[in-house]
């Protein structure tokens, strides 16, 4: 794992860049009455609109459906600034968080795969699942994975890549979406290994922590 600490680091920079833009944007204008797990709750609820739409009342609209996505994806991009930024950070809304982006994720990666890439669809979603129960873990022992930024930087790739996809539907997906959505079901694993290290050496290596 050593040898992807460098990569840790450089992605940890970014995303503490990106955080103090938020901070810097958005800080003196964000209504207060309006809480981060607000947003990480919107998500939750597109995600559930996407899979009756697409799959329930057999939505054609393509406009409608990647509005609701980059609407649930622009909330998984700043719901954990704003919580930060006003100290809102909880237990419950790390758990949420997660749990939404897999609601916001998983319809569309079933509309999109499920009949050409199946096998791929299977990884993303277990993946995703075994990632997500081992952070509930880490949540219940109030600690923060070393490996979050990982989880991070899976969810953005996750969400341009689909976005891009549903923007060229009725295209089947291009070989290049295919292989970067594959990069990140690596990346994925490369996460779960990373906690699943972790665990040998929690009370020394990792913080306690509360994220939203």
């Amino acid at each position: 794992m050593k040898y992807f600490l460098p990569v840790k680091t450089y992605l940890e920079k970014i995303n503490t860049t990106k955080d103090n833009i938020l901070f810097t944007l958005i800080r003196p204008y964000w209504p207060r009455a309006i809480l981060p797990n607000h947003l990480t709750i919107t998500r939750l609820f597109i995600g559930v609109c996407l899979f009756l739409l697409l799959f329930y009342f057999n939505f054609s609209n393509s406009f409608l459906i990647i509005t609701l996505f980059c609407i649930g994806a622009l909330t998984d991009f700043i719901d954990g600034p704003i919580a930060r930024a006003f100290n809102k950070e909880t237990k419950l809304g790390a758990i949420l968080d997660g749990v939404a982006d897999a609601f916001l994720i998983f319809p569309i990666a079933i509309y999109s795969l499920l009949n050409l890439h199946a096998l791929l669809l299977i990884a993303v979603v277990l993946v995703s699942v075994i990632n997500g129960l081992i952070y509930i873990y880490y949540q219940k022992k109030n600690m923060v994975p070393a490996s979050e930024i990982i989880d991070k930087t899976v969810m953005v790739l996750q969400s341009v890549v689909f976005a891009a996809i549903l923007i060229l539907l009725p295209n089947p997906p291009h070989l290049f979406f295919v292989y970067l959505i594959s990069f990140s079901v690596i990346l994925d694993i490369i996460s779960i290994f990373y906690k699943i290290f972790e665990m040998k050496n929690l009370p020394a290596k990792i913080q306690p922590h509360a994220n939203a």
